[in-house]
């Protein structure tokens, strides 16, 4: 306890919220051992630390970078059909745990190669060129795989963007990606254990990042660029560090997804511009620059439509009222001002708690 208290304020909160999630990785793993979870909400599970970890990377841009991205979805697409691609390409020839990690590996990487590629011309500009940009490359990105057909065989690698036909493979070929089907029979080697680790990781590696003198750097940046640039900052250089950092994780995020189904396809509602808005707004209504914010948002707003299926007919009503009572009680530093004035803010709610209890 002592050792917690000469922690700073944001050491803190970091300690809370990975301490919730492994009580809340316990309280999960025993409902499922004791037959209390339904099949619905276990799988639900893979899908949401993936939702938040594509979360935290979009908090990392639009929070600390400054910079609105409408395309984080295409970045989560990336990372999902390569690591699924390399998975699908040597699953009889590299074991199980090897070839996960290196898919992991894979989709990071060339989830930030495609973050730092798009960031070289874009971040140089000024205004909303950058959500314009990364909108129009999350739509690219869907539609390019929709059209790509590739499969493998004793000659070696077909690919084609006309048909299944036209890739001329063997009898015995195995297709890779079949256009809008997308890749099938994907391993699904993304567990809730590897799922809760790698959101824990990416909360470390972002609290960080945004602590370190680099982290410091993008936020005076942020903050007012013209200042920094008088200072002699390296704008363009710190921008494109961030985003690169937040491609990636957003990656990471498609390589748990692409790995916990058995079926991959490029779709409106799963890497799309609906996706990207979705996100957009976990990070939102958990608090822009609040990464503990965006988890908390991700977990309700992606298992609430699932718990209350059973009220058809209330379902989207306290769905609603869920999403205006998050916009109050959010992490934002506006909102948080309001909370303290009206006596809203965590530490008042404890104090009354604690004042019961001496009663």
């Amino acid at each position: 306890m002592n050792l917690y208290k000469k922690l700073n304020k944001s050491t803190q909160k970091l300690v809370r919220t990975v301490a919730v999630l492994i009580v809340l990785f316990i309280v999960v793993s025993i409902m499922d051992s004791t037959g209390n979870l339904t099949s619905l909400m276990k799988g639900l599970l893979v899908p949401v630390c993936a939702y938040s970890l594509v979360a935290v990377g979009l908090n990392l841009c639009v929070g600390y970078l400054g910079e609105l991205s409408l395309g984080h979805a295409g970045f989560m697409c990336v990372g999902a059909f390569t690591s699924a691609l390399f998975s699908r390409a040597f699953q009889e020839v590299i074991p199980d745990v090897p070839r996960f990690i290196l898919a992991l590996i894979l989709g990071t990487i060339m989830a930030a190669l495609f973050g730092f590629l798009i960031a070289i011309p874009v971040l140089r500009l000024l205004g909303d060129y950058l959500a314009i940009v990364t909108l129009a490359f999350g739509e690219i990105i869907k539609n390019v795989i929709n059209v790509l057909y590739v499969g493998v065989d004793s000659k070696g690698v077909h690919f084609s963007m006309k048909d299944q036909m036209s890739l001329n493979m063997d009898f015995d070929g195995k297709m890779l990606i079949n256009g809008p089907q997308g890749i099938t029979g994907t391993p699904r080697q993304s567990t809730f254990l590897i799922a809760m680790l790698l959101l824990i990781l990416a909360l470390i590696v972002t609290h960080n990042f945004v602590h370190s003198r680099t982290g410091r750097a993008v936020m005076a940046i942020r903050d007012n660029q013209i200042a920094a640039e008088t200072v002699g900052l390296p704008v363009t250089k710190y921008k494109l560090v961030a985003f690169t950092l937040s491609a990636a994780i957003a990656g990471v995020g498609g390589v748990l997804y692409a790995h916990n189904i058995n079926s991959l396809t490029a779709t409106t509602n799963n890497f799309g511009y609906n996706m990207s808005i979705m996100i957009l707004v976990y990070v939102v209504l958990g608090g822009i620059g609040n990464f503990s914010g965006s988890v908390i948002a991700a977990v309700v707003l992606t298992m609430l439509p699932e718990l209350l299926r059973g009220l058809s007919t209330y379902r989207m009503l306290i769905y609603s009222i869920v999403l205006i009572a998050l916009m109050l009680f959010n992490w934002a530093p506006g909102i948080l001002k309001w909370r303290e004035a009206h006596g809203l803010s965590a530490a008042a709610i404890m104090g009354r708690f604690k004042k019961k209890e001496v009663q």
